[in-house]
């Protein structure tokens, strides 16, 4: 069993039979605020996690009686969300990538250092209380809103889903849902239609700025046998085939004045006439309104009328763009991730660091439906378990450069040591270190923090002397060697 959203002070499990690594990973972890409990076999590592609260497993390969991946199975059935990451020899890495496929959330190979092992255990617990939140959320709302889709855990969207279970209890109300494009409208509108009473009957959308205006009469409306050339039979409009249910008018804002009083007489009659008919239809159907338009500054401007905006506007939902709300986007990007694992047929579990840092930074001008067909791409691209920066497009990734540190701007180290020291002696060594710690971090950014790749940028010989480099100038980096 595992606490949720953890960091420091979560439990981990060490399942390893050598006799002085388990001993030496605990205390380093313990000194960085973990606790930690270890096993010597499956068998004992299995009981302990079914006794006691475990938040992440760090799992030999090579055990006795039971081998790492018949643990990892059994893990899997007792606790399906508890991250476990392989410990592997060398010749065992096709083994660690079948594990991977069973399950486990990443793998180290034996020989790491312990910054690179504190670095996989700090984004396999934070990818992993993503996750599980995002399950959570989705739970809550299958119980409470009965539509899984509308996410968020900023205080904006609490108030909206708090809003909207009170608007699908109004049944007559109209409402106009108000927001930039992409914000997810029609995902609210079709909320409030599942909610509500109208759940059991039809919900169609229509996007006025997509049917031609000579056009949307006939689609609202319908038409009688005859009543223009090409009406060879009665054809049944949407106000008609919405009856007992909801209809959805998206993009309300570029209806024409002539379309915009007859859909107000509409909503103050409830019933019509077909087109080239003469009997009056009457109907029971809810009225959704969406636009991105600032409707107050069209009806001055005389673009909108006033009478059908007052109509329309009886409740208002104004849904925040996503960059108003950074705290949802890393959420909205598992959802995306998750849902196209399935699509796709992938196994994506991880967004590294830098590109988590990318996607907060980034404005999304096209909100929630720009994510998503970001995070599409990147799944496309990538081959492996992990989003990494090159998936993404590089405008994008040019975004966050302020969240970056200031050694990666793109000017002279020393140029930089000289305006932050502008009245100190220039000093060669501090010059010399400045430069050095400035090419680790470019080295490491251009391989992707692959540390072999980046010492090859170096014309270092051996991965070690990046790493002891890396540790005299506490410069972290996602492992990946």
């Amino acid at each position: 069993m595992r606490k949720g959203g953890c960091e420091m002070g979560c439990t981990l499990l060490i399942i390893d039979d050598e006799p002085y690594l388990p001993h030496q990973l605990a205390r380093f972890l313990r000194k960085h605020g973990y606790e930690v409990e270890t096993a010597v076999d499956g068998e004992s590592g299995l009981k302990l996690v079914q006794k006691e609260m475990i938040d992440l497993v760090l799992l030999d390969l090579r055990l006795p009686r039971m081998s790492g991946l018949e643990v990892l199975e059994e893990l899997r059935k007792l606790e399906p969300e508890l991250p476990v990451v392989m410990l592997t020899a060398h010749g065992d890495v096709q083994t660690a990538v079948r594990a991977m496929k069973l399950g486990a959330a990443d793998y180290l190979l034996k020989g790491f250092d312990l910054d690179e092992l504190l670095l996989v255990v700090q984004r396999t617990l934070e990818m992993s209380a993503l996750w599980r939140e995002l399950r959570q959320l989705r739970r809550e709302r299958n119980d409470n809103y009965h539509f899984s889709h509308i996410i968020g855990r900023s205080e904006q969207m609490k108030a909206i889903f708090e809003l909207v279970e009170r608007v699908a209890r109004s049944e007559t109300a109209s409402v106009l849902i108000m927001g930039e494009s992409g914000t997810g409208k029609e995902v609210v509108a079709r909320a409030i239609h599942e909610q509500s009473s109208r759940a059991g009957g039809p919900f169609h959308p229509l996007n006025c700025a997509a049917i031609p205006p000579h056009l949307l009469e006939s689609e609202l409306f319908g038409y009688e046998q005859y009543a223009f050339t090409d009406a060879k039979k009665q054809k049944k409009g949407l106000l008609e085939l919405a009856e007992g249910g909801t209809l959805f008018l998206d993009e309300i804002g570029e209806m024409s004045l002539d379309m915009q009083a007859k859909l107000l007489r509409v909503l103050e009659t409830h019933s019509f006439f077909r087109l080239g008919g003469n009997k009056e239809v009457r109907m029971h159907v809810r009225v959704l309104a969406a636009t991105n338009r600032n409707l107050e500054q069209a009806v001055k401007e005389g673009t909108f009328r006033a009478d059908l905006y007052f109509r329309l506007a009886v409740l208002k939902i104004v849904l925040p763009p996503l960059r108003e709300r950074p705290e949802d986007i890393l959420l909205f990007a598992s959802y995306f991730i998750e849902d196209f694992n399935k699509m796709l047929g992938r196994n994506v579990r991880r967004i590294a660091p830098d590109v988590q840092r990318m996607l907060r930074a980034y404005s999304w001008p096209g909100n929630i439906r720009e994510l998503k067909n970001v995070i599409e791409r990147a799944m496309i691209l990538s081959n492996s378990d992990e989003l990494s920066a090159e998936h993404f497009p590089q405008e994008m990734m040019g975004s966050s450069a302020t969240d970056k540190p200031q050694d990666m701007e793109m000017r002279d180290p020393w140029e930089a040591w000289l305006d932050e020291h502008p009245s100190s002696p220039v000093s060669l060594e501090d010059i010399n270190e400045r430069v050095e710690q400035h090419l680790i971090r470019w080295a490491l950014e251009t391989a992707h923090h692959n540390r072999t790749r980046a010492a090859e940028l170096l014309g270092l010989s051996k991965v070690d002397r990046l790493r002891y480099l890396m540790r005299k100038y506490s410069i972290e980096s996602r492992a990946s060697d």
